[in-house]
């Protein structure tokens, strides 16, 4: 009975018990779910890197900084360059030596005979061909000019340009773009048999060629054969990161399938021959083989020879482990084995790579010079640029901007800064100097040189371009140029009264200035006021001709900055950049034509398309006339005044120009002078402003001295305007002398200005004359 029950009850729990099928539903159910969000998130996941791969691949690929050029030497017969000064420049622009001239950019020697193959350039104005020539020097500089493929002598040879510095964006790489078609095929065929030998063939990753990579090394005992194929290295470099992550590896694959099938195998070996890393150049990274040709070789990618194409591909595997220059032995064994490799592709024959294999590296000693040689000058470039292009133009556009900077004067420049302050420090209480120089071309205002700095760093304080400073004494040749605008009252012996003076100001108090000697002179000519920099001389002028017409000549002149029409600005408490001096002083130089500073001549697109020229502009901004007249007064004040120490150096005649300028306390020490070919403007001082012991005299106008005499090779002609006319004067009273006077000297005069009355030494020359002719008549 009871057993009966159980068996019912067994019965009917077995009835009641729940099915198993929906449990399994569900579980199937979450598989699909899973499998449906798996496959979205990997379609998603496909459809940004395909997105982020075409965005980049098919937009601009590249940001290109602007290349910036220095001004490019010309070469012709009586240029004043010696055979080493040529030489030097061929190192700075990466020649390499080579006996045969077989490249572009090489060059050899024979005694002062100097043979070279030049690059071929495209300038802003007209591409330069390359050229065979042969240069003969002599004491004086080049002889002649030959053209060796013509046999005829060449008037007028440009060569390219130094390549001075670039302006990058914020990730600071460079390249050169190549194409494919331009590609030497040695090149391609070593990147193939060394890096991905199945590049034709596979989809992207190649399993096959991991295996046999992994199998080549382990025979080889060394990296031989990569495993990763040129699409996957394309993935990593243009869009990835270098770190070691599986999660990283997975995207590189996709990123591979993908490029592979959006695009051409033509389009993505030429991506890689512009993208893959090559190396390092400071803080900038090398990107592509046309960048590398030029980094290691200092030669344009198709110029290179076998062996040494074999070496950029030996670098792929290795930047910084295959680095030429600093582990040369390694290199060279990478590079042989590539060359083994492509012997075994059939890419070359055994004895080519034989003889390829006896040749040297044979790179460059030092790095190319793509870094910013000159922060200063690059500085005022950029900001010159920024008044014309956007920002991320400048840095991505890949510009070519060619400058006004002469290379050797600008490395003169610096030598001098770096010897002749020290010898400043020793000879005086000063120390810490800093200093600020600019140079540029007397006839158009070009900058030719600019030190901003006595060490110039990127980041420095660009003392040339912002350094405000009071000018002292610079500013006395605008006091004298405004009164010779009135010829009636004022000439260049017109006699001034140098003796105390106070001046009541508005605010009450009384300016009471003082000469440098503490001295009063008497009554003394402009000439000679000026010449010696007598300051109550200078004063009394300034107040009789106006404060205010004086700060209008010096706007006249090319100064825009507002100054304060205080009778102190007559002797130079007005705060200018020495580069506003140098503008200054350009009018002056300029015969009063007043020439806008520049510092570039051309902007270029990567296209070739000019898109900007700086053309030379001249105006006339003050009087021809009184401006030849003060420049005959800073004659004379290097003849005879403050700036005699100069003609130590030079020959007598040289004919100099310029101004000495001393401020309060002895804090700041200018000099600004011209010789025939060059203006320069020299600053010194401490950044602290304490004073330094230096007038301008026994400071910047030797520096200035130092300087001028290395690169200045015309003597200064003053040619006088057609109104001017000469006048022989007495010295000691200021009239007409006769030539035959023995203390007559002769001075130009506004036509009509001169003194209409002579002298007694000259009225008795006169005389003796008159009564010479009637006793000739009379006999």
């Amino acid at each position: 009975m009871v057993e009966s029950t159980n068996r019912r009850n067994s019965r009917y729990n077995a009835k009641k018990k729940p099915p198993s099928k929906p449990s399994s539903h569900w579980f199937r159910n979450t598989i699909f779910a899973v499998f449906i969000a798996c496959t979205f998130l990997l379609c998603s996941f496909i459809g940004y890197l395909d997105y982020n791969v075409r965005e980049q691949f098919e937009g601009k690929r590249w940001a290109i900084p602007a290349r910036v050029y220095a001004s490019p030497v010309e070469l012709y017969a009586g240029l004043n360059l010696s055979a080493a000064k040529f030489e030097q420049l061929l190192q700075n622009l990466n020649y390499r030596q080579d006996g045969l001239l077989q490249t572009e950019g090489t060059y050899t020697k024979k005694n002062q005979q100097i043979f070279v193959k030049t690059r071929a350039f495209d300038f802003w104005d007209q591409p330069e061909p390359s050229r065979l020539l042969g240069l003969d020097f002599d004491e004086t500089g080049i002889a002649n000019v030959v053209n060796l493929s013509q046999s005829k002598e060449m008037a007028i040879v440009r060569m390219d340009p130094v390549q001075i510095g670039s302006f990058y964006p914020a990730i600071k790489e460079d390249r050169i773009l190549i194409k494919l078609e331009e590609t030497p095929e040695y090149l391609i065929n070593g990147l193939l048999a060394s890096e991905d030998r199945d590049f034709y063939n596979h989809i992207g990753i190649s399993f096959r060629g991991i295996a046999r990579a992994i199998m080549a090394d382990i025979k080889a005992q060394g990296l031989v054969q990569g495993g990763s194929t040129i699409t996957q290295q394309l993935a990593k470099n243009f869009y990835l990161t270098s770190e070691r992550r599986i999660w990283r590896k997975i995207r590189e694959i996709f990123m591979a399938l993908i490029l592979e099938f959006r695009y051409s195998k033509q389009e993505i070996l030429e991506a890689y021959l512009n993208e893959i890393y090559l190396g390092q150049d400071g803080a900038s990274a090398v990107h592509g083989f046309g960048l590398a040709s030029e980094f290691y070789f200092g030669s344009t990618l198709k110029d290179l020879t076998l062996e040494q194409m074999a070496t950029l591909v030996a670098l792929v595997r290795g930047p910084s482990q295959y680095d030429p220059r600093r582990y040369p032995d390694r290199a060279l064994e990478r590079r042989n084995l590539v060359l083994d490799v492509m012997v075994e592709q059939g890419y070359l024959q055994l004895n080519q790579a034989i003889q390829a294999k006896q040749k040297p590296l044979g790179i460059l000693p030092r790095s190319h010079f793509a870094k910013n040689r000159y922060p200063g000058f690059l500085d005022l470039i950029k900001r010159q640029l920024k008044q014309e292009y956007r920002e991320e133009d400048l840095t991505s556009e890949g510009l070519r901007i060619f400058t006004t900077l002469d290379t050797q004067i600008q490395d003169t420049l610096q030598a001098t800064i770096e010897t002749k302050l020290k010898q400043l420090e020793k000879t005086s209480r000063a120390k810490d100097l800093e200093t600020a120089i600019v140079v540029t071309r007397r006839d158009s205002g070009e900058i030719a040189a600019l030190a901003s700095a006595r060490e110039e760093t990127a980041a420095g304080f660009n003392r040339a371009l912002d350094a405000l400073r009071p000018i002292g004494s610079l500013i006395k040749p605008v006091v004298y140029l405004t009164a010779l605008q009135y010829p009636n009252k004022y000439t260049i012996t017109t006699r001034v009264n140098d003796s105390d003076i106070s001046v009541n100001l508005p605010n009450g108090t009384t300016w009471s200035p003082k000469n440098y000697d503490h001295r009063e002179h008497g009554s003394v000519t402009l000439m000679t006021a000026l010449a010696k920099s007598y300051n109550l001389a200078t004063v009394r002028i300034g107040l009789d001709v106006g404060v205010a017409r004086t700060a209008k000549t010096l706007k006249e002149m090319g100064i825009t900055r507002d100054v304060d029409i205080f009778p102190s600005l007559l002797l130079g408490s007005s705060e200018l950049t020495p580069i506003e001096v140098t503008q200054l002083y350009q009018t002056l130089a300029g015969d009063g034509f007043i020439t806008p500073i520049r510092g570039i001549r051309a902007v270029v697109a990567e296209n070739g398309k000019q898109l900007q020229s700086y053309p030379f502009i001249v105006k006339q901004a003050v009087d021809p006339s009184a401006t030849y007249l003060v420049n005959t007064m800073l004659q004379e004040v290097m003849r005879q005044g403050t700036g005699h120490s100069a003609y130590d150096d030079f020959p007598k005649d040289y004919g100099l120009v310029g101004k000495t300028g001393t401020t309060n306390d002895a804090k700041d020490s200018w000099f600004a002078g011209y010789t025939g070919d060059y203006l320069s403007v020299v600053w010194l001082g401490r950044d602290d402003n304490k004073p330094i012991g230096l007038t301008g005299s026994t400071g910047a106008l030797q520096v200035w001295t130092t300087l001028m005499k290395q690169i200045s090779k015309q003597p200064v002609t003053l040619i006088p305007p057609e109104n001017i006319s000469m006048a022989w004067i007495d010295p000691a009273n200021g009239l007409l002398a006769n030539k035959a006077c023995k203390r007559a000297k002769e001075f130009p005069y506004l036509t009509g200005s001169a003194p209409a009355t002579y002298s007694s030494c000259g009225q008795e020359v006169i005389d003796q004359d008159k009564s010479w002719f009637e006793e000739l008549f009379t006999e």
